[in-house]
């Protein structure tokens, strides 16, 4: 799968969902799947953390989302990565279509292994370690692991789903 658009249903805001707010999740498209990007734009900040939990993520979230859809770039896609940098913050990026006035534009490229876990976010660390037990199965080695959260906690609650899709950006 080369740079394709597939939809990450559950990441965009949408006053059409069950919750007005976050899509339903599928996770089928992205389960175990090898994707390339060359050059994709996105959106960086920076988020706050306590031991890995987000203190400014709404907030964050919330200004970068103000500047994307004013900028009209806003992606049909609306994949957010999270860079579990350290304890204390993360760096997200966030699909867009062109270059967002007033925020930081960044670009991946590099081909990625997928897969789909649920379950409450506290089980990150080990869905981290069976993301490199999967990759390395693979015969491929991580350069850098992100989290795609699908939902906010909130429409997790609901939908009684916590869909998280790790993205191992491999050599």
């Amino acid at each position: 799968m080369t740079d394709q658009p597939i939809q990450l249903t559950g990441t965009s805001v949408s006053t059409d969902s069950a919750t007005g707010c976050c899509d339903p999740f599928d996770p089928a498209p992205w389960q175990e799947k090898e994707i390339t990007w060359k050059d994709k734009l996105f959106v960086k900040d920076h988020v706050t953390s306590f031991l890995h939990i987000p203190l400014n993520m709404g907030k964050v979230v919330t200004r970068n989302m103000n500047l994307i859809e004013a900028a009209g770039a806003k992606s049909p896609v609306q994949l957010m990565l999270s860079d579990e940098k350290s304890l204390w913050g993360a760096d997200i990026y966030i699909d867009v279509t062109k270059d967002v006035p007033g925020a930081e534009m960044t670009t991946l490229s590099g081909t990625f292994l997928t897969k789909v876990f649920e379950g409450p976010y506290k089980n990150v660390g080990t869905w981290m370690r069976e993301m490199k037990e999967y990759v390395a199965g693979k015969g491929k080695t991580i350069q850098k692991l992100y989290c795609c959260y699908t939902t906010c906690p909130k429409c997790a609650k609901a939908y009684r789903k916590n869909y998280v899709v790790i993205f191992a950006q491999i050599n």
